[in-house]
């Protein structure tokens, strides 16, 4: 009983590591988001050795544990330039769903008709301003809803983060679950806390899918 009231003694200590997870899986997302999209476009555009060099990043990057690539970012990378931990797994987070994200933005734009691409080149555009004005707003608002579960994954695999050091929310918990002796009790309050969280984000992006969301043609 004891170790469980030092258990619940702890959970703001626990709770503390939430700022540090909510950092990195908003780098992981948005670093990953603002490479995945020019590799999809790569990928439905450029075709040939180009596509081909995209798809084969992709098909690497998907095919490697993420904790393989956390390690390889800290050990190579980050010591090489002398880079803080946090730094390393959240580029290692941004690589590995970058690869991913790539892929949700490919289906997404392949879903928007050709005959937009056509239009809006008969009104004079170019196919650049064509593809970043008519077609890129839509595939964004057209994958919001596989985003959101790209969001919750990645804020799950921050939790690896631990493994090189990063003090996030399973860092403290593994702290607290040593000085406890309760590892039961401790990783339960972090795993509602990671509920909580995943439940509050995907409400946010569902809502903002409703908000974004094309009135339907009668």
């Amino acid at each position: 009983m004891e170790g469980y009231i030092a258990v619940f003694r702890s959970i703001p200590y626990i709770f503390s590591g939430v700022k540090t997870t909510l950092l990195l899986t908003g780098a992981g997302l948005a670093f990953g988001a603002l490479l995945g999209l020019p590799l999809a476009l790569v990928r439905v555009y450029a075709g040939g050795l180009w596509a081909f060099v995209v798809n084969l990043y992709i098909q690497t990057i998907r095919s490697l544990p993420l904790l393989v690539i956390i390690f390889l970012f800290y050990y190579g990378i980050a010591q090489a330039l002398n880079l803080p931990e946090f730094l390393a797994a959240a580029l290692a987070l941004a690589v590995r769903s970058s690869a991913y994200q790539a892929e949700l933005f490919r289906g997404a734009i392949q879903s928007i008709a050709q005959g937009q691409m056509l239009a809006a080149r008969s009104l004079g555009m170019t196919r650049l301003e064509a593809v970043g004005y008519i077609i890129v707003p839509q595939a964004i608002r057209v994958s919001i809803p596989s985003w959101s579960n790209e969001a919750a994954i990645v804020l799950k695999d921050s939790s690896l983060a631990y493994a090189v050091g990063v003090l996030e929310l399973m860092r403290h918990t593994e702290y607290v679950s040593a000085r406890t002796g309760e590892p039961f009790v401790s990783f339960m309050v972090a795993g509602v806390i990671y509920f909580a969280i995943t439940f509050a984000t995907n409400r946010s992006l569902d809502a903002a899918e409703r908000r974004l969301r094309i009135p339907s043609q009668a």
